[in-house]
C-alpha cells in the first residue's frame, strides 16, 4: 500500500504540533507548512521549525503572508492591546486575525494537491478559543465543500480531506495527548508575546497552564522557573 501523505500546519503552539504527531502517529507522510503572517514576534515561527525537526517531518515550509499590511489583530496590530482579562462567551476576542485561517486553509490545500497529499491536518480548536468563528465545525464542513468544488483533485472525486481532530477537544484533552505522543511541549510557543519567556498572563497563556496544571505537568507552565 502507498503511504498516506498528510499536510500539516503548524502555527508552533501546543494544538498544531499535537495534530500533526497524531497524523505521524498513524502512518503518515507529514509535510509542515507555517506562515510568517507579519505576527508581533517570531518565537512561534522559531517554535514551528523546532517542532518540525523534532517530529521529523518529510518537509517543512514556511510562506511569507504579510496579513499585517492591514492590521486588525492584536496578533498583527501593536496599536492594539493583547488581552489578559480572560475569554468571555460570545465575544471574539481581538486576537481573532481577519481571514487567517481562510487564507492557510487555501495555501494548504495548493501545497497538498501539488504534493497529492491526501488530507490537511488542522490544530483548530474550537472548545477554548469559542470566540475565534474560523475555528469552529460549521465552517469547516463548509470549506470542505469548497475545497472540493475548487481543485482539480476534488473535481475528480479525489480532493484534499481537511482533518481537524482537535475541534472539539478540551485543552487538557490536548494536553494528554501530546504528553502521550511525546510532544515536546517545552518547545512550542502559544504566548501571544514575544518575550524571552511566555508570560503567563496573556489568554492563551492562562488557558494552556490551566490545562498543564489539570494533566498533572504544572512543570511545564509558564511560570514554573519563577
Amino acid at each position: 500500500m502507498t503511504q498516506r501523505t498528510s499536510v500539516a500546519l503548524l502555527s508552533g503552539g501546543l494544538d498544531s504540533a499535537t495534530a500533526a504527531a497524531m497524523a505521524l502517529e498513524e502512518g503518515d507522510r507529514v509535510i509542515g507548512l507555517s506562515f510568517d503572517y507579519g505576527q508581533r514576534h517570531r518565537r512561534e515561527l522559531e517554535a514551528a521549525a523546532a517542532v518540525a525537526s523534532h517530529l521529523e517531518l518529510a518537509e517543512h515550509h514556511c510562506l511569507a503572508v504579510d496579513l499585517a499590511a492591514w492590521g486588525g489583530s492584536a496578533l498583527t496590530d501593536d496599536a492594539i492591546t493583547i488581552p489578559t482579562d480572560g475569554v468571555q462567551d460570545g465575544v471574539i476576542p481581538p486576537t481573532y486575525v481577519p481571514g487567517r485561517n481562510t487564507v492557510f486553509i487555501a495555501v494548504g490545500l495548493s501545497l497538498a494537491e501539488a504534493r497529492g497529499a491526501e488530507r490537511l491536518v488542522l490544530g483548530v480548536n474550537a472548545v477554548d478559543y469559542s470566540g475565534y468563528p474560523d475555528c469552529r465545525p460549521d465552517y469547516l464542513n463548509v470549506f470542505q465543500q469548497l475545497a472540493n468544488l475548487a481543485s482539480k483533485a476534488g473535481r475528480e472525486g479525489h480532493g484534499t480531506r481537511l482533518c481537524a481532530p482537535l475541534v472539539e477537544w478540551s485543552k487538557t484533552r490536548i494536553v494528554e495527548e501530546a504528553l502521550r505522543l511525546n510532544v515536546p511541549i517545552q518547545s512550542t510557543w502559544s504566548c501571544y508575546s514575544g518575550g524571552s519567556t511566555p508570560c503567563g498572563i496573556c489568554d492563551s497563556c492562562r488557558i494552556r497552564d490551566a490545562a498543564l496544571r489539570e494533566a498533572g505537568r504544572p512543570d511545564l507552565c509558564s511560570n514554573a522557573s519563577t
